[in-house]
């Protein structure tokens, strides 16, 4: 598969005050986060019935972990620092055990929320923050297509607003393009968009297209 530069990229507007923003994002990853682990526990990852799941996060997968592994060394080391002091000890052991903790909620919250293909239509997720449902009536065609997005966050947009692509970001790439038979709106975190197509990252496009045309030629 070859792979090509994406048109420069814009941020997602963000709608409302910056600071209730941020109270509500915290609020849904903390959420989100003992969600995913509750399902990590009973292996049961988010697929609708009949669907196929498709994981997006193998090429940070690996940071996560070193990252989760690394709080996790920290708190311990920072326990026997502190250990003669109990009223330093105790609030920041508590606080560096919510601190791994929601790193774990994280990593597994891209392991028990994959995208889904199946008898209702696409499901595009990003970890407990996103969660786009796509009906295939709006789907037009699937295409593995490759392209560099540096630089890029997560989420962002492309194109005038007219004709805006919505942009799937991991490792600074996407992987599939999805064409829409008509502009959509989406509910992001920052707010509502409408586009035209989308562009995401999934680790097997292959694997992803020949489920597609399971259910559209």
């Amino acid at each position: 598969m070859s792979t090509t530069r994406a048109p420069d990229v814009r941020p997602i507007p963000r709608t409302g005050p910056r600071t209730l923003h941020l109270l509500r994002r915290a609020v849904r990853l903390e959420a989100a986060g003992w969600a995913s682990i509750g399902r990590a526990l009973t292996r049961r990852p988010w697929v609708p019935p009949g669907a196929t799941g498709f994981r997006y996060d193998g090429a940070t997968r690996g940071t996560l972990v070193a990252f989760l592994c690394v709080s996790i060394v920290e708190v311990v080391a920072v326990d026997l620092v502190v250990h003669p002091w109990p009223w330093v000890r105790f609030p920041l052991l508590v606080l560096g055990i919510w601190g791994s903790v929601f790193m774990l909620g994280m990593l597994l919250g891209c392991i028990t929320r994959p995208h889904a293909v199946g008898p209702a239509g696409i499901r595009l997720r990003n970890g407990g923050e996103v969660d786009l449902d796509l009906p295939w009536e709006v789907v037009h065609s699937v295409t593995p297509r490759r392209r560099r997005v540096p630089d890029a966050p997560t989420l962002c947009l492309s194109g005038p607003p007219e004709d805006q692509t919505l942009h799937h970001v991991v490792d600074g790439r996407t992987d599939m393009e999805i064409r829409l038979e008509r502009p959509v709106t989406l509910s992001l975190p920052q707010g509502t968009v409408t586009v035209t197509r989308i562009h995401l990252a999934v680790d097997d496009p292959r694997g992803f297209a020949e489920a597609v045309r399971r259910h559209i030629p």
